[in-house]
């Protein structure tokens, strides 16, 4: 069914029945993340947590959040684990792909490019006198939030996509749920033509400020230093949340707490074949 240009009402009609029914409103899944990525002097430097969360649950310390794109692009992806991987893991294939046919080293608008048409695809009917079907792609329902860095021909250029597909270029920029506190530290400490060092030391302080002030971020710091002719990938570069050793060790002997009883249950169920005595297979 094709639907005019214009404002479309009816998934709230659709919500409020719904509501009256007594069914509850579909409650947005609340996701942890905090990347960041600031231009300096040389290149791009780009950080991220490392904490993977199921809800309430740490279901990962230490995973990894900048993504491989090119030699020279990489990705940092926050919202759906899955969404983020595979859809990095497809552009930076179709990257691979392009170079290959032009023979040229890729330019990072042209990731950009295929990450807001992949994530928000709109095709246009082929006559607007013939009624047909309009293609939509995603338009926000996969869920990855990206902050895209690299350095080409053209210089450094840093890039955040949205889920549903719209871009910003910013000199230095943050998503995921840690982003607030990571841009407050970038406001007040960016400043063009920094050092490498200055710079990576304000990516840092500003992943920290998310860790320390998110719940859905934390463990680890990850970052990434691009410049014209080297890639440094820094993986756990910085630990602040490291366990120390504990003062005491406790360990007791068995024996030590006592027991009023014991019972032991056998959970092996004995079984009785029968054999079943039938014609014999024709092998012949």
């Amino acid at each position: 069914m094709y639907r005019g240009p214009g404002f479309d009402f009816s998934n709230s009609l659709r919500n409020d029945f719904l509501q009256r029914k007594g069914v509850g409103l579909p409650k947005a899944t609340s996701t942890g993340t905090t990347i960041v990525g600031c231009i300096f002097k040389d290149g791009i430097v780009l950080g991220a947590d490392t904490r993977a969360t199921e809800g309430e649950i740490v279901a990962d310390k230490n995973c990894e959040k900048i993504h491989y794109i090119s030699e020279s692009i990489r990705c940092c992806g926050a919202g759906t684990a899955a969404d983020t991987e595979f859809v990095t893991a497809a552009i930076s294939s179709n990257i691979e792909l392009h170079a290959l046919s032009t023979g040229r080293k890729p330019r990072v608008v042209a990731a950009m490019t295929m990450l807001k048409q992949y994530l928000f695809q709109y095709e246009v009917p082929a006559s607007l006198c013939i009624v047909i079907l309009i293609h939509r792609r995603y338009q926000g329902n996969v869920g990855a939030a990206l902050v895209l860095g690299g350095v080409d021909s053209t210089g450094a250029h840093l890039f955040t996509v949205h889920p549903h597909g719209s871009t910003d270029k910013l000199p230095y920029v943050t998503m995921g749920s840690g982003s607030l506190a990571a841009m407050a530290v970038f406001e007040s400490g960016w400043k063009p033509n920094m050092e490498r060092e200055e710079a990576l030391k304000l990516v840092c302080d500003a992943v920290a400020a998310g860790i320390f002030n998110d719940l859905g971020s934390g463990s680890n710091i990850d970052a990434c230093v691009i410049t014209a002719t080297h890639t440094e990938t820094l993986r756990n570069f910085v630990k602040p949340n490291e366990r120390v050793a504990k003062e005491r060790k406790y360990g007791f002997r068995q024996g030590t707490t006592a027991t009023k009883s014991e019972h032991i249950r056998s959970l092996v169920v004995s079984e009785e074949v029968t054999p079943i005595r039938g014609e014999a297979m024709d092998v012949s």
